[in-house]
């Protein structure tokens, strides 16, 4: 069995709390989580960065003991992560997000656009 996955597109799954939090987020913070998924998705692996745009997103194992177990993606310059895990399977390989954050900077609330 190789070790390399087919490649795009996987389905993606949401768990209920990940997916309420992620609606309650503002819609510009909305529009960056659905950028990552994007870019998560159009990779060829989806537990590497090899062709992800790393300036947007950035990914890493949650625990180093288990390379592929959950991962983590940050977006939004470090302000924002989703923890997923990987489901490989010969008919439809999926992506399941576990938990979404979203740090609020500073910067937003001071002006009050958020």
């Amino acid at each position: 069995m190789s070790e390399e996955f087919t490649g795009p597109p996987w389905a993606v799954d949401w768990t209920k709390t990940a997916s309420e939090y992620r609606d309650s987020l503002p819609q510009p913070v909305r529009n960056l989580i659905i950028e990552a998924v994007v870019e998560l998705l159009s990779s060829h692996h989806p537990y590497r960065d090899h062709g992800l745009d790393t300036t947007k997103i950035s990914i890493e194992p949650a625990r180093s003991t288990q390379p592929r177990g959950p991962h983590i993606l940050y977006f939004d310059l470090g302000r924002g992560w989703f923890r997923y895990t990987f489901i490989h399977r010969a008919a439809e390989p999926q992506i399941i997000v576990e938990v979404v954050f979203w740090q609020y900077p500073a910067t937003l609330r001071a002006e009050g656009v958020i």
